[in-house]
């Protein structure tokens, strides 16, 4: 019987029109199908087991033990939906009934590079030989007069190093007083995450003060300082729309609209919500929404408490040095190595010379082209999250 696989990639290769079937009819309709037809002229059950091994499975037999190999049509799925995003060819899967058994994001490249040729094999793929071997087929057993030959040999063997038996060295080392010196950074980085973490309550204030409870709650979420010059590309104003909705207003539109609206005055804490998708090992999805507070002036930020610049995740600067006389590090390069530096100016202006060794991200925003604003706005919040994850992880909520 021919090798389901290899008929596939060859199929593929050629650039053979793979088509599912059901009665001897073509159809459409990948869970509605019961084999898979593959040029010239063979037809696969879909869901016969292929030499594909699951990730928990340590068979190399796909008839005695199907259940541990990946089906045909997950396999040729995989490759179908070659194009779609992670979350999408996720969507797809279960659509076409492949809910349990489909191939995993981490795993589709290597499956799809093998069959369109590629010089890879998947190391989870059963041999052929082991596939197709004779159950009957007995097993060597050496004889006495074999070992003991065998055992000579191996007392006459001088053992050879290569270049990663060297590495290896002889002399165990012990990395105890490193992790002994990280491990009370740790703990106080984990209790700085804790609800309830912060200062005392005030003389003559309770510690169940519902005011110092929303502040201390408050001061759980990341800060994001904005200029606050006039001429800054981001202000109070479109801060909002900017970072929530990814898309980018001017600041004299954003103040013309609130003013009609009847806010002539922008709040001094402005929150953020950014929605996440988590993506579990299963492919489910759930949605939560990321909290951040912004201001543009220290007197905002004290709002948050004595360890509000803790709190501070990122400073987002114009390049005028005036801005940090008033913040706790008031030197550009002392102030950006405590928090993630983001210089916003036009695409088209020209390079300023001021940042070059203040540490900052710069984010180009087009005068024209709003349709790319959605990408900067993505590629700012990437930077932050990497930037806090390293820095700063007790501020990263689940």
């Amino acid at each position: 019987m021919s090798d389901c696989l290899l008929a596939l990639r060859q199929a593929i290769k050629s650039k053979a029109t793979v088509t599912f079937t059901k009665d001897g009819e073509s159809t459409t309709s990948v869970s509605a199908a019961t084999h898979l037809h593959v040029p010239p002229n063979h037809s696969f059950p879909k869901d016969a087991p292929t030499r594909y091994r699951k990730s928990d499975s340590k068979s190399s037999d796909p008839s005695a033990n199907p259940q541990d190999f990946y089906s045909l049509v997950a396999i040729y799925v995989a490759w179908m939906l070659k194009d779609l995003t992670s979350s999408e060819y996720m969507k797809q899967c279960r659509e076409h009934g492949l809910s349990l058994g489909y191939i995993s994001i981490t795993e589709r490249k290597a499956v799809i590079d093998w069959l369109e040729g590629k010089d890879t094999h998947p190391e989870r793929f059963a041999p052929l030989s082991d596939a197709n071997s004779s159950p009957s087929k007995r097993k060597y057993v050496p004889d006495t007069a074999d070992t003991e030959a065998v055992k000579k040999i191996k007392q006459n063997e001088i053992e050879l190093q290569d270049r990663n038996s060297v590495l290896r060295g002889i002399k165990p080392n012990n990395f105890s007083n490193i992790r002994a010196s990280y491990a009370e950074k740790l703990k106080k980085m984990k209790d700085a995450g804790k609800p309830g973490a912060g200062a005392l309550p005030a003389v003559g204030q309770s510690s169940t003060d519902p005011k110092m409870a929303a502040r201390k709650a408050r001061n759980m979420y990341p800060i994001i300082m904005i200029s606050s010059s006039p001429t800054a590309l981001i202000t109070m104003y479109n801060v909002k729309k900017f970072l929530q909705e990814s898309v980018f207003e001017t600041s004299q539109d954003a103040r013309s609209r609130a003013a009609a609206e009847g806010n002539p005055r922008p709040e001094d804490m402005i929150p953020i919500y950014r929605k996440r998708t988590h993506i579990d090992s299963s492919g489910k999805e759930t949605e939560h929404h990321a909290r951040y507070f912004v201001v543009d002036s220290t007197e905002a930020l004290a709002k948050f408490g004595a360890d509000a610049w803790d709190r501070v995740v990122c400073v987002m600067t114009t390049g005028q040095a005036w801005q940090f006389r008033p913040y706790k590090w008031n030197d550009p390069r002392q102030l950006f190595h405590h928090v993630k530096g983001v210089y916003v100016s036009w695409s088209n202006d020209p390079a300023n010379t001021k940042i070059k060794d203040w540490n900052v991200t710069e984010l180009k925003i087009d005068p024209h082209r709003r349709h790319v604003d959605k990408a900067i706005v993505a590629h700012f919040w990437k930077t932050l999250d990497s930037w806090t994850l390293q820095h700063k992880p007790w501020l990263i909520k689940s």
